[in-house]
Formats: C-alpha cells, sequence, structure tokens
C-alpha cells in the first residue's frame, strides 16, 4: 500500500544505522525489510495471512490480537510495518513485545497518520478517518481491515502505558501541508501545541509538545515512531509475582 512505500525507507535508514542483530518483524508479509537492508541481521516474522519469508531463520502464523507466542526468544528490534491500525487489542501486544526485547532493545511502528487537517474535517463531517471507513456488511475477524486510528499522542500515550522510554517521531519524505486550506485549519491546533510547550515543567513534557506540533505530527500522511524498552529482568519478574 502508498503509506508502507512511503514509511520503508524510514525504517530502512533507522536499521541500517543501529544495526540491531536480531529482528522480529511482525506482520512480516512478503519479506521485504531484510531484502532491503544492507546488512545480514537475524529474522524471524509473524504473520496471520503471508507464508515463511525466504531467508527468515523464524517464522510462525499469529494473530496479533492476542499479542506475540511466548515460544519467541529475546531480540534487539521489533518492526511492525502497518500494522498496528489492524490490531484490536494494540496495548496487548506492545506490552507483548517489550517481553521479548532485551532491555534497551528498539520498537519501530508505522502507521497512518489521523492528525493532519483533511482527516478530522473528513471526520468532523462524516464521522470517519480517511482509510477507517464504516466496515458495516463487510465485518470478518482476520480480514485486512483499518480499525484503529492513531496520531503522534496517541501512540506516545501507548508505548509510555506499557513501559517504553525515549518515544521519538520520524520524518518521512512528503508533502506537509498536501493542500493550502490545511495551513488555516492546522492554526488553533499549532497555536494550542506550542502553549502547551511554553508551560511545560520537565524535558520529556516539554519535547512531547514540540514533537506533536511539529509538522509530521500535524500535516504528515504517515508516522514512524520508535522507543525504547526500559523494562529489567527484575522489573518483569516483579510482574509477574
Amino acid at each position: 500500500m502508498e503509506s508502507g512505500k512511503k514509511n520503508r525507507p524510514v525504517v530502512v535508514k533507522i536499521l541500517n544505522e543501529l544495526k540491531p542483530a536480531s529482528i522480529l518483524d511482525a506482520p512480516s508479509g512478503n519479506g521485504w525489510l531484510k531484502k532491503d537492508l544492507d546488512y545480514q541481521p537475524e529474522f524471524a516474522g509473524l504473520d496471520l495471512f503471508e507464508e515463511k519469508p525466504e531467508g527468515y531463520e523464524e517464522f510462525a502464523t499469529a494473530d496479533l490480537d492476542y499479542g506475540l507466542p511466548d515460544s519467541l526468544g529475546k531480540y534487539e528490534a521489533f518492526v511492525t510495518c502497518e500494522g498496528l491500525e489492524h490490531v484490536g487489542n494494540p496495548l496487548l501486544l506492545i506490552e507483548h513485545v517489550s517481553r521479548h526485547l532485551v532491555e534497551g532493545g528498539l520498537i519501530i511502528i508505522t502507521t497512518p497518520n489521523t492528525w493532519y487537517p483533511a482527516a478530522r474535517l473528513k471526520f468532523m463531517l462524516r464521522g470517519f478517518f480517511p482509510s477507517f471507513p464504516c466496515i458495516v456488511g463487510k465485518i470478518e475477524r482476520g480480514t485486512h481491515m483499518h480499525i484503529m486510528p492513531w496520531s503522534f499522542p496517541h501512540l506516545f500515550l501507548y508505548l509510555k502505558l506499557a513501559g517504553y522510554s525515549d518515544v521519538q517521531l520520524h520524518e518521512v519524505q512528503e508533502k506537509k501541508p498536501r493542500r493550502f486550506y490545511e495551513r488555516l485549519l492546522s492554526l488553533p491546533q499549532k497555536i494550542y501545541c506550542r502553549k502547551k510547550m511554553k508551560k511545560a515543567t520537565t524535558d520529556e513534557e516539554r519535547q512531547f509538545w514540540e514533537t506533536a506540533g511539529s509538522a509530521q505530527s500535524i500535516y504528515g500522511r504517515h508516522l514512524v515512531v520508535t522507543a525504547r524498552n526500559c523494562k529489567t529482568a527484575a522489573s518483569e519478574q516483579v510482574n509477574a509475582a
């Protein structure tokens, strides 16, 4: 899909720079990620619809609505490209991911952005975001349907609830804004974010509002967000107890 193709170069650039030795890719699709990297880490894949991609050392058929299989090991990075908008239990999935990332491991999420002005205008007029239509009469579990709309603040909230740190929004090469009238519609939002940033009392709060008010967050059609797993083995044992 067009959104996924826009985000792919950003994901590849992040991984090529950091070079994690092991990557869990879910949904893994046709395995494009391994083919596009400049180096060769160990790959594990999960998908409900596709077969095991060529070159992946591990693979399992899995429905991400139920999180990740307990049988998986630990990985230095987890990548989900254009998958989270299809998942009905995103917090469960993100929490499961933290169990299968090493301490300091990286999570990369790409998903459509629903915060841009034209999307919010459509929501006001029709009650549905672009690419998230009413699917009455077509609802079938396990089908490729967008059911969870996302924005940077929404992803930030879920990642922090799941115990991640260093949440970052990455630039995607796209026209921002795409239409002139979006500049006018975005003015109240930009002013609000700027005021909140000036009143921030911590570095994290200040950084959040600066990112939320950025062109990528407000105008972009695409989100590429990363965060670091900061759960230690000791904290996992306490949670399990």
